[in-house]
C-alpha cells in the first residue's frame, strides 16, 4: 500500500509545482501592473501641476 501514496505523491507533484509556478508569475504580473499604474498616476499629477492645470477626477481619467 505504500507504494500506492508513494505513485500518487508523485503523478500529483509535478501539477502542484506548475501551480505553484504559475501562481507567482501571475501574482507579480498583477503587482507589476499596480504598481506601474501608481507610478503612472504620480507622473501625470507632477505633470499636471507643472502646468497649472486642475488635478485629474476619475472621469479624466477614464477618457
Amino acid at each position: 500500500m505504500d507504494s500506492y501514496w508513494l505513485a500518487v505523491i508523485w503523478s500529483l507533484l509535478p501539477t502542484v509545482v506548475v501551480l505553484g509556478l504559475f501562481i507567482f508569475v501571475l501574482r507579480s504580473i498583477l503587482r507589476m501592473d499596480r504598481t506601474e499604474r501608481r507610478v503612472y498616476a504620480e507622473v501625470e499629477a507632477e505633470e499636471r501641476a507643472k502646468r497649472g492645470l486642475p488635478a485629474a477626477t476619475n472621469e479624466d481619467a477614464a477618457a
